[in-house]
């Protein structure tokens, strides 16, 4: 069988399958506006076209198919009520039989899933109307602004006192914390504060824990009664940065990671066993159901972007005027903005030959000690004192853990 017989039959069959949907959803028990056999002759009408004149005699098709669904609309509007959803998908089934012709395998999937979406009408209906908040809405709008409008609008460079700051990747931040606040406050809506938030907040510290403390702040300063599980979101997170942090130093240098065993085990032991405090905490409190809160704070953010600026700040004006005094403190200022990034840069020494395995422990250390003062400046600034009181002993506690583990590694090694 050729090629174009071959995409044809894939044209056919993926108007027949919105064809099926649409007879099925057709209201009363009389014939389909466009059914089946509507949907079928489109497509293929729409393979044909490309087959015989390309994209010229396609446009032509779909034309005459939107001529014919204005006409078939004007006609039934009183029967059908005032959607047009048929009639564009008549249009657009046309589109599909010509895609197949050059790509059989899109046009089946783009077939799929308008079948899909047409089929989901009432679920997304009452989704839309009845399980999304005023609120919501609003949050994703300003969501997508930040992310999609003001984001590419920024310039990606160094620019400001002493070339710290990067408007884009500093905007980005907030556009990480929006992001995060969003998929905590999706989580607390399928499994209740309770879970939601610890679960969320271990998942967002693989992007930033910062970011994940600031935004679990935010929530509590908005929301009280889930400080809990906030808090042990907040935790959680740095559970993450454990697991990223030997994650990123092994693929580096197999060798730095075998000297920071110790200390990433017992930093990770340690977040695990607060957060998991806090968790059992939530979980033996009832909290209302209806306590999710905003589903971002887009104030929150701009301060979480506002306190890392004035960090990076701070760590360009010492390395400026001091110098680098050493790995040690190199690493410890570029700690304060990511402690994954100081960590690699160690481990790259380790990897050339530059230093030494045991020499790697205490820089790294120093950049994870340092970005744990960022964690608590934010917890500070984004939740409050109460917030803070309980995140910040749990911050320093991982960070007190993990010089334990260096100094038993040191007595052991």
């Amino acid at each position: 069988m050729s090629a174009p017989l071959l995409n044809m039959m894939v044209a056919l069959g993926a108007g027949a399958l919105i064809g099926l949907e649409r007879e099925r959803a057709s209201p009363g028990s009389g014939e389909a506006v466009a059914g089946l056999r509507t949907f079928s002759v489109a497509a293929l009408a729409g393979a044909v076209a490309v087959q015989s004149g390309g994209a010229p005699l396609l446009g032509v098709a779909a034309s005459l198919a939107g001529l014919l669904a204005v006409v078939s609309y004007w006609r039934t509007r009183k029967e059908q009520g005032p959607g047009i959803t048929t009639e564009l998908a008549l249009v657009f089934t046309v589109l599909i039989g010509g895609l197949a012709m050059g790509e059989p395998a899109a046009a089946g999937a783009v077939a799929v899933v308008t079948a899909l979406l047409l089929d989901a009408r009432d679920r997304l209906h009452h989704f839309a109307s009845s399980v999304l908040t005023e609120e919501e809405v609003r949050s994703a709008l300003i969501l997508g602004a930040a992310a999609i409008v003001v984001m590419p609008l920024l310039p990606d460079a160094q620019m400001g006192p002493f070339g710290a700051l990067n408007p884009q990747k500093v905007w980005r931040l907030v556009v990480l914390v929006l992001l995060i606040g969003a998929a905590g406050h999706v989580a607390t809506r399928l499994l209740g504060p309770r879970f939601g938030l610890s679960i969320s907040g271990l998942a967002s510290g693989f992007v930033s824990s910062a970011a994940t403390i600031g935004a679990m702040g935010s929530r509590v300063a908005q929301t009280p009664e889930i400080m809990g599980a906030a808090v042990a979101g907040a935790v959680l997170s740095t559970v993450a940065t454990v697991v990223q942090m030997a994650v990123v130093v092994g693929a580096t240098s197999p060798a730095a990671l075998r000297v920071l065993t110790i200390p990433l085990v017992c930093a990770g032991v340690a977040a695990a066993a607060y957060g998991a405090i806090f968790t059992i905490s939530a979980m033996r409190h009832k909290t209302d159901g209806e306590a999710a809160g905003d589903a971002l704070s887009l104030k929150t953010a701009l301060i979480f972007a506002a306190t890392l600026s004035v960090v990076l700040l701070v760590s360009a004006a010492l390395r400026h005027w001091f110098g680098e005094a050493g790995a040690i403190a190199a690493a410890g200022l570029a700690g304060f903005a990511d402690t994954h990034a100081s960590a690699i840069s160690i481990a790259a020494l380790v990897a050339n030959g530059r230093m030494a395995p045991i020499e790697c422990v205490v820089p790294i250390l120093t950049g994870f000690t340092t970005n744990s003062i960022t964690k608590v400046i934010v917890a500070v600034a984004a939740g409050g004192g109460a917030f803070a009181l309980r995140v910040v002993p749990g911050v320093l506690l991982v960070a007190a853990a993990a010089w334990a583990g260096a100094l038993a590694s040191f007595a052991t090694g």
